[in-house]
């Protein structure tokens, strides 16, 4: 069981680590949108922005609807939000632990 959960994480931090896919889930903070706002907004064609969203819904990340040609998408569970900022503030100690170690070289 324990495994299963292990490969799961696995997965779910795989589809996290790339970076379009990071900026529609920013992009998707506030809100549903339609994937001709999230194309220019994160600056990618067409065809590669339907395949990372497509690739977010199939993981559960994303849910969408279609109303008439558009399709609209919005994040699921909030709480990724929650994650992303955790990493955020992970990060961020570490710049600040290699700052402070690169200050006692100098």
């Amino acid at each position: 069981m324990k495994e299963n959960l292990l490969q799961l994480r696995a997965e779910l931090l795989k589809i996290l680590g790339q970076s379009t896919r990071l900026r529609i889930l920013e992009f998707l903070k506030h809100g549903e949108r339609c994937v001709c706002d999230i194309m220019p907004a994160i600056e990618e064609q067409q065809s590669n922005t339907s395949r990372h969203l497509s690739i977010m819904k199939q993981a559960g990340l994303l849910v969408c609807r279609q109303q008439g040609k558009s399709v609209f998408y919005q994040v699921k569970d909030q709480r990724i939000f929650s994650l992303l900022k955790l990493l955020d503030e992970i990060i961020k100690q570490q710049i600040d632990e290699k700052s402070k170690v690169a200050a006692l070289l100098r």
